[in-house]
């Protein structure tokens, strides 16, 4: 009766190792899981950069503001007629 007993218990420890640690088990499954979720925020973070991206190339392309400011900020570029005022901080002059 033992013998039957350790039998039956091996046969169904045979059976059940599949379920738990083979290719389609659930601990596979639990990762993929979490493997899905970082995904997906990883998916919404590109995605929004993505919008920000087509809002900007759309405002380069019809708009004239967004080409000035960028020319005003990254060129140093002014208009005709305009005055430019440069005011520095007194705390980062160097004293002579």
């Amino acid at each position: 009766m033992r013998w039957l007993t350790l039998i039956l218990a091996a046969l169904l420890l045979s059976l059940q190792w599949p379920q738990w640690f083979g290719k389609g088990s659930w601990l596979r499954v639990w990762q993929l899981d979490k493997q899905l979720v970082a995904q997906r925020a990883s998916n919404e973070q590109l995605l929004a950069r993505n919008q920000a991206l087509t809002a900007e190339v759309r405002d380069l392309k019809v708009g004239t503001d967004a080409i000035e400011e960028r020319a005003r900020n990254e060129l140093g570029m002014i208009r005709q007629g305009e005055v430019f005022f440069q005011l520095l901080d007194p705390a980062n002059t160097p004293h002579r």
